[in-house]
């Protein structure tokens, strides 16, 4: 027991990164991975409950739910879809360049990262700018009289179910948002000690794990951007 102890000491001190109450650096790492799964799914029974009271509401409300989501670029949905399919990439190729120990290529990849990251953003921002002109923001000044689908039929529009359904829109996205800005935070943070040479092919597990967060936020908007941009688009 007191050489286990010893060795557990030694290697702490060959290691800052390595933490007094762990053993070793597998044992940190098993730990800091249990507890980001763990995390991950609390996030998704979060989103899990939205997602459901959408699918409720749609199904109620179809004609509204159409309706609003023909207001909805297809377009810029798609180049953001796009984006953050890029940006996974990117994270893989990060974690990756970290296990090789590529310190200058492992900057690079989550600078990209946090760029891709901010280009949704952006995006998401020329969206939300046009609900705005439109009024199409729930509240006091929301208007939605009328409607027609994609071969100019008129579409039937409850203004107050049409309301429901932005309300949905802007709480799933803006959700989806703030997730995306926390991450690239975090991404900047790491790409800064990354620069300064704190991870090593021995110790990389807050990339790793972050990008766990990363492909997360990703694959929720793989399923909103259908659920909302692609309603009934086909009639």
């Amino acid at each position: 027991m007191a050489d286990s102890h010893a060795t557990a000491v030694e290697t702490a001190a060959h290691n800052p990164a390595l933490l007094h109450h762990f053993a070793d650096e597998q044992q940190q790492k098993d730990a800091a991975s249990l507890g980001m799964w763990l995390f991950l799914v609390t996030e998704i029974m979060f989103f899990g409950g939205m997602f459901c009271a959408y699918l409720v509401y749609r199904v109620a409300h179809f004609n509204a739910f159409a309706a609003g989501s023909q207001q909805l670029s297809i377009g810029l949905g798609a180049f953001n879809t796009a984006v953050l399919l890029v940006s996974s990439l990117t994270v893989v190729l990060a974690v990756n360049a970290a296990q090789r120990g590529k310190r200058k290529q492992l900057v690079v990849y989550l600078v990209l990262t946090v760029v891709l990251g901010l280009t949704f953003l952006g995006v998401k921002a020329v969206e939300y700018a046009e609900k705005f002109e439109k009024h199409h923001v729930p509240g006091a000044s929301f208007a939605f009289t009328e409607s027609f689908d994609d071969n100019g039929k008129h579409i039937p529009v409850n203004p107050k179910e049409a309301e429901l359904f932005f309300s949905l829109y802007f709480a799933m996205t803006g959700m989806h948002a703030l997730h995306m800005i926390i991450g690239c935070g975090l991404f900047a943070g790491l790409a800064v000690l990354a620069w300064k040479g704190h991870y090593t092919p021995g110790y990389y597990t807050p990339i790793e794990n972050a990008g766990l967060y990363w492909h997360l936020v990703d694959i929720i908007w793989i399923y909103l951007f259908p659920l909302l941009y692609l309603i009934s688009r086909h009639s």
